[in-house]
């Protein structure tokens, strides 16, 4: 929605910027340039769907890396999206986070050593999110489910990687 907005604002700046009046270049520039600022600003705050936490998940038997970086980034990520999304009281979560974060541990700790992986966009990413899900089972534990607040902002994180990841950045 505001990507279409911002779209029809800069048409509307380019057509009228054909118009008679001699300042019209000018008032070009001006929308333009406000669109060009505002819009980066407006896609990153875009609205993620935050899934309510539920108990139902099918427990994964793939954990463990397999040391090809978009293969390994999709599946952390995928375990780390359901781990978001666990409800308190959870079958099995309490093992569930402790994979969770070996995994997360293991991930960082390969792939952080190779410069053109540490640089990718999707790495820097993944790895604030699993600095942020990490921190929350060493404060928490493993029972305890994540606060909306972080779980919204893991969402977004969430996205942003998938994009990256789909990119091959």
């Amino acid at each position: 929605m505001k990507l279409s907005i911002i779209l029809l604002s800069l048409y509307v700046a380019a057509v009228s910027a054909f118009g008679t009046s001699p300042t019209s270049r000018r008032e070009l520039i001006k929308t333009a340039g406000a669109v060009t600022i505002a819009a980066p600003a407006l896609i990153a705050n875009a609205e993620v769907v935050v899934p309510e936490q539920s108990k139902e998940y099918t427990f994964p038997a793939d954990w463990g890396l397999s040391f090809k970086y978009e293969e390994d980034a999709a599946k952390v990520r995928g375990h780390m999206v359901t781990a978001t999304g666990l409800a308190k009281g959870s079958e099995r979560m309490e093992e569930f986070g402790k994979n969770m974060k070996k995994e997360m541990i293991d991930f960082v700790s390969y792939y952080r050593r190779f410069p053109k992986i540490a640089g990718k966009p999707s790495f820097s990413t993944l790895y604030t999110s699993i600095n942020v899900l990490a921190g929350h089972y060493t404060s928490y534990g493993f029972k305890y489910p994540l606060p909306e607040k972080r779980r919204k902002r893991l969402y977004q994180e969430y996205a942003e990687i998938e994009k990256s990841l789909k990119r091959g950045r």
